[in-house]
């Protein structure tokens, strides 16, 4: 949400599991897979079906969990998170689970996505007396919980998200069951598998593979699924629902093994990636990927284009994704700690560098200048999604419009900033057809078009819009 209500901005990821003997362990597996989605904290909390325990902290997973914290979280049901804070979200406080215990029981919930009314609906239930412990968004949901009228918990979660707006796939966790949540335009990734009679819940389908779970389906706009001992019960809480899942997920977020409504990221961005190659032929002596999420690009436009590929740009391991630093400062210091050229591949050579986004052109700027030092005597850029022109309401990183350097910046002027040679930015239509598809339906392209799923209020658009 917005610094100035002190909310929470988020990409992140979520794990669950029921019915499992090591369900703490799973979910820690399963966050290690997701860590890619958020590296500043993460937390697990289990039910042992008569109470709920939490364990969370700032860091990595490998940071805050080892064998002996894990083995202290006894239970057969989990749910786990990651995630990345921005400015006015970080804090202990604000690390999922967050965990709610009252007379009737206890309440855990887990969140990846962005409320756009997170706002309003804190000045409605502060005026009804809640008091927030945290800056989340993910509290308000669970404040809607309590303060409904209705006496069955089903009920009472079904009437709490259908007050909500924006990008939502939760799960809330009881001592007796685990409630899985997406809202009605489905914005984010959300699956369910299975590992012998346990069902497991993920962001994303690399998840499954890591704990042994085998996929069964994806999560439905709108949908409440109920698990518990009795197995499944599927319900819906929204009955209108339009499908808008957010295109970076394909283009930048989820990991390449991942599949995203039955289409494998990998094979999106390497058709990504082959459809720059008809738009943008470029005489070169070499192609090269920005590690890692441009690699899959990298090969499709190579192969598409008759270039080699190479591996023009190495990835320091230890240092985390510039994308998500909180600060620009970090992120400036990130690139230059992240990524080397490497001199023998690139020196003499006109270079082909596929990356999958610019959003402020701190990175672009640093690698065409890394590119260039190493020897390399042309840098040709292209990007495999169109130019991001506008914030992202959903739970994207992207901070204000006048932060997006294709706000008010044409191509040519982009080039010029950055250093390159030329530049070059799929289309809208092309990145559809790299997807499968022929139009834009299904998909939330608001970033790059403007063109919104939901309502956006005022309060969130002053932030977004300021100038």
């Amino acid at each position: 949400m917005l610094p100035e209500i002190k909310g929470l901005n988020e990409e992140c990821g979520i794990f669950g599991v029921w019915g499992h003997q090591d369900a703490a362990q799973l979910t820690y597996y399963g966050l290690h897979s997701l860590q890619h989605r958020g590296q500043e904290g993460t937390g697990i909390v289990v039910s042992d079906r008569k109470t709920l325990k939490g364990m969370k902290g700032e860091g990595l997973v490998s940071e805050v969990f080892n064998t002996n914290t894990i083995k202290e979280l006894v239970g057969d049901a989990a749910i786990g998170h990651v995630r990345y804070a921005t400015a006015g979200g970080g804090g202990y406080e604000n690390v999922q689970p967050l965990l709610f215990h009252s007379q009737t029981g206890s309440l855990a919930l887990a969140h990846n996505g962005n409320l756009v009314n997170a706002n309003s609906l804190k000045h409605q239930l502060e005026g009804q007396g809640s008091i927030f412990q945290t800056s989340s968004d993910t509290e308000v949901l669970a404040h809607l919980i309590r303060r409904s009228g209705y006496s069955h918990l089903n009920d009472q979660v079904k009437n709490a998200l259908s007050m909500l707006k924006g990008a939502y796939a939760y799960l809330i966790m009881t001592e007796n069951e685990l409630m899985v949540a997406l809202d009605p335009h489905g914005l984010r990734p959300l699956s369910l598998g299975c590992l012998g009679d346990a069902y497991v819940v993920a962001s994303e389908t690399c998840a499954f593979d890591v704990v042994g779970a085998e996929y069964i389906r994806d999560i439905m706009p709108g949908e409440l699924l109920i698990i518990n001992d009795k197995g499944l019960t599927s319900e819906r809480f929204a009955m209108s629902t339009t499908r808008a899942i957010c295109t970076m997920e394909y283009i930048y977020f989820s990991r390449p093994d991942s599949n995203i409504q039955g289409i494998n990221v990998h094979t999106a961005r390497k058709n990504m990636g082959k459809q720059l190659a008809m738009e943008a032929p470029i005489e070169a002596d070499v192609v090269t990927g920005v590690p890692d999420s441009s690699i899959s690009a990298a090969i499709g436009y190579a192969e598409a284009a008759g270039i080699p590929y190479e591996m023009g740009l190495i990835k320091n391991k230890y240092v985390g994704r510039t994308f998500i630093q909180p600060s620009q400062s970090l992120r400036e210091q990130g690139v230059k700690m992240k990524l080397s050229a490497v001199r023998g591949v690139v020196e003499g050579k006109r270079v082909v560098m596929v990356d999958d986004s610019i959003v402020r052109g701190t990175t672009s700027r640093r690698i065409v200048t890394l590119l260039k030092e190493a020897g390399a005597t042309e840098v040709h850029v292209v990007i495999s999604s169109p130019p991001i022109k506008n914030p992202c309401f959903y739970g994207i990183d992207t901070s204000s419009k006048e932060e997006l350097i294709a706000s008010d910046k044409s191509v040519e002027q982009i080039r010029e900033l950055i250093g390159a040679d030329s530049l070059t930015f799929i289309s809208v239509e092309g990145m559809m057809r790299a997807l499968g598809q022929e139009g834009t339906n299904g998909y939330c392209l608001g970033c790059f078009t403007g063109n919104y799923p939901t309502e956006i209020y005022p309060d969130t658009l002053q932030y977004y819009y300021q100038k």
